[in-house]
């Protein structure tokens, strides 16, 4: 694996940093109503993400994911004021303002959505991972699902055929301890997701997912083996997350002091005691860390802001396309 060098800490706590905060700004707009329909954020589950990312290639590897996919797409390298301004439905966004919140995607990035349908993008990510085995890519994709898409028959069909045509993908659940509102303990007899595995024989386990470095670790061996041919590797990332389900869960289900004792382990917070630990950046460094994403987070507010929305023509555009209908002509 590549070495977790001061210079990775550094960049994780800035990428992590800027993650959370760019998700914050974004909690603000959609009370303003700037972010309409549905918001999913990401905050508290950074390290999966960075994790992730020190392991990949970007050059050939790909993602693909729900609907709380705002900072990954960010991660691989798509402009975040793009991101922001999709979400506020303006033109100067990833998908032209046309995707919204849950349909984050970038084919030149090799982010792949952003899906809303609970569960879809896990036999898509495998039939992506089989296309980088039929053409001989070499990349691996990750396919990531929530605690409760573990539940979706679609997990059995996509985990039978990815082991059995050995495909260069990596199944994680992220489980942030609660499908919209209810725990696992209350949906299967059985609390290890990753145990799901065992009944394909496909290689399977826990992992620490408010450490990055347990994160990259486990990602790079299971990456490896992909890109051996050896097939798929499924793994169970604990997580949490501090924010509801969406912005409109009331979270009923689990107390405050819960929520806190979860952000006594935070991974923004595990990096940067090593920061400091090690004496990687003095607080001068650290607090300039601090104003560029505060920067940043501001520019790309700015950029959605002032985007335009799309025209109106361009709901028919979208839509379909018919030779013989001329009498709207077509932009995309």
């Amino acid at each position: 694996m590549k070495e977790i060098t001061k210079e990775v800490y550094l960049k994780w706590y800035e990428d992590m940093q800027f993650w959370r905060k760019f998700e914050d700004k974004l909690a603000a707009l959609y009370i303003q109503q700037k972010v309409r329909g549905f918001l999913h954020l990401y905050n508290g589950q950074e390290a999966v993400l960075a994790g992730a990312l020190h392991a990949m290639d970007l050059s050939k590897d790909k993602m693909i994911t729900a609907y709380r996919n705002h900072v990954q797409p960010i991660g691989m390298g798509v402009d975040p004021r793009r991101v922001m301004a999709e979400l506020l439905g303006k033109a100067t966004g990833t998908s032209k303002g046309l995707g919204g919140s849950m349909h984050i995607f970038s084919k030149e990035h090799g982010f792949y959505g952003g899906h809303g349908i609970v569960g879809a993008q896990i036999p898509v990510g495998a039939g992506i991972a089989f296309a980088d085995k039929y053409f001989g890519t070499g990349g691996v994709t990750l396919t990531y699902f929530g605690d409760g898409a573990a539940r979706q028959g679609s997990l059995h069909e996509a985990f039978n055929m990815a082991m059995l045509w050995k495909l260069p993908v990596v199944f994680i659940v992220e489980n942030n301890g609660y499908a919209m509102g209810t725990s696992v303990e209350r949906t299967a007899n059985h609390t290890n997701i990753w145990k799901l595995g065992l009944g394909y024989e496909m290689p399977c386990g826990p992992v620490d997912g408010m450490n990055p470095v347990k994160v990259a670790e486990a990602m790079h061996e299971a990456m490896e083996r992909a890109r051996r041919g050896d097939g798929p590797t499924f793994l169970e990332i604990k997580t949490y997350r501090y924010r509801g389900h969406s912005m409109s869960d009331a979270q009923h289900y689990r107390t405050k002091e819960e929520v806190e004792e979860y952000k006594k382990i935070d991974p923004i917070t595990q990096v940067l005691d090593i920061i400091k630990e090690n004496n990687y950046a003095t607080e001068a460094e650290i607090e300039a860390i601090d104003q560029r994403v505060k920067d940043l987070v501001e520019e790309c507010e700015k950029f959605a802001e002032e985007s335009p929305y799309p025209d109106l023509n361009v709901m028919y555009d979208v839509v379909y396309e018919q030779e013989n209908y001329p009498f709207l002509p077509h932009k995309l």
